[in-house]
């Protein structure tokens, strides 16, 4: 797998990345406590008509770092730090929650680079309540690590998971999962915890110049509906699309999820190559507001 390096504000960190497909530059940002083994499923879908650059960032994966503390601009900074390596002049960037935090955080900072934008599951600040919820985080992963407990692991289920999830599911099957989990998470969720509470983008937001989507989840515990108003507020071109799933809609319902990604980018590809033959319009205009549930 391809590895780049990059300086962080701790220190260095080598960046590794998977590059899979042909075509449009596609950069995907993976969420905490995972890493870029959560996009398979799109990749899947996309590889035959985009370049898809999946990194991992600090904590997870095959990614290394300095082992201390980290921003969200150290995140950005590894995500285009891959893009870079991989030679993706401009490219179309989705994230997942705090991995949308980091891509718009990177689509603020770089506005020429990115083509389009796809924030699933994010926040345009970190408040009280959020603050609260990520605390509560790090206290179970203390225990965890400290008690061999399983804590975490039993919380990310119910936080993370629709009512489809439940509906489909069993205690047995449930009970499974909660014991698998722990061998998944990300060694560095703590160190990627902590930057969850630093989270501020709203004096951000007005400098990002690519047609947005801001899909949120239906049924999401982490992230209110004031979280994704202000971002369809404070991001000029945005659009407002729901998904029927909790905040781990990759995991939930990772077939549908792509598919709402998917869409998304084919049409403003699309848009792209009609607005390059000179022809008008072109399917999606940004700026339009949508409510779709997606499956």
């Amino acid at each position: 797998m391809p590895v780049t390096q990059v300086s962080l504000s701790g220190g260095p960190a080598a960046v590794s990345y998977d590059r899979t497909g042909t075509g449009p530059g596609l950069v995907l940002v993976h969420g905490t406590g995972t890493d870029r083994a959560q996009w398979q499923p799109l990749t899947a879908a996309v590889a035959d008509r985009f370049t898809v650059v999946a990194p991992d960032y600090s904590g997870s994966g095959g990614t290394t770092d300095h082992g201390g503390p980290l921003t969200v601009a150290d995140l950005a900074d590894e995500v285009l730090a891959a893009a870079d390596h991989a030679r993706l002049d401009r490219f179309h960037l989705v994230g997942h929650s705090l991995g949308a935090v980091t891509a718009a955080h990177l689509a603020a900072h770089h506005p020429d680079r990115v083509r389009s934008l796809a924030l699933h599951a994010c926040w345009a600040h970190t408040d009280t309540r959020m603050w609260a919820e990520f605390t509560h985080w790090l206290d179970l992963l203390r225990s965890d690590a400290a008690h061999g407990t399983t804590h975490f692991a039993r919380m990310l289920p119910l936080m993370a998971f629709g009512p489809r999830y439940w509906e489909r599911t069993d205690t047995a099957a449930n009970e499974d999962l909660v014991r698998a989990l722990p061998s998944t998470l990300a060694p560095g969720t703590d160190r990627q915890t902590k930057v969850d509470l630093s989270v501020d983008l709203r004096p951000l937001l007005g400098r990002i110049t690519a047609p947005t989507l801001v899909l949120a989840s239906a049924h999401d515990r982490l992230i209110d509906a004031a979280q994704q108003q202000a971002l369809l507020a404070g991001i000029p071109q945005a659009r407002y699309q729901a998904i029927d799933a909790g905040h781990g809609a990759p995991g939930e319902d990772p077939a549908g999820f792509a598919a709402v990604i998917a869409a998304f980018l084919d049409e403003r590809r699309t848009a792209e190559e009609a607005a390059g033959a000179g022809l008008p319009g072109g399917p999606g205009a940004p700026g339009k507001p949508s409510v779709t549930a997606g499956r």
